[in-house]
C-alpha cells in the first residue's frame, strides 16, 4: 500500500500488503487505511501526518476482496463465497482461477471492537 502526495506525485510511505489486492479504502474519522486481498487478509495501517504503519492483518476468507467501509460505523464489508480447490496448472501454464461453490455467497462484516 503506498501513500502518495497527489500535489506532487511523490511517494509519501508504503506497507507491505498480502496478494491479490483488489479494494482500498480510507477511513478520515479514524486515519485508518485498508487493502482487501484475494489471499484472504485486509492490511489496515494507521495514517499519521506522512507515515504509515500496520496496526493489523486481519484474516478474513480466501477471495474475499472487493471491500467497502461505511465512514458512519466504520464497518468494512467484504464479498465472500467458498471456493472449489485450485486447478493444476493446465499445458499451455495458464493457472485456471478457482470457481465459487454455488449458493455459498455471503457478506462478511467487520467492525471496531
Amino acid at each position: 500500500m503506498v501513500m502518495i502526495d497527489s500535489n506532487n506525485g511523490k511517494t509519501l510511505a508504503s506497507v507491505p500488503i498480502g496478494e491479490g489486492v483488489d479494494a482500498n479504502s480510507f477511513d478520515p474519522a479514524t486515519g485508518l487505511a485498508f487493502a482487501s486481498c484475494g489471499a484472504g487478509t485486509v492490511t489496515i495501517a494507521h495514517e499519521q501526518g506522512h507515515k504509515l504503519a500496520v496496526v493489523q492483518t486481519l484474516v478474513t476468507q480466501r477471495g474475499s476482496r472487493t471491500m467497502t467501509i461505511d465512514p458512519k460505523t466504520h464497518k468494512l464489508y467484504l464479498a465472500g463465497a467458498s471456493f472449489e480447490p485450485e486447478l493444476a496448472q493446465s499445458a499451455d501454464g495458464r493457472h485456471p482461477s478457482p470457481q465459487a461453490i454455488p449458493n455459498t455467497f455471503k457478506v462478511l462484516v467487520y467492525g471496531p471492537e
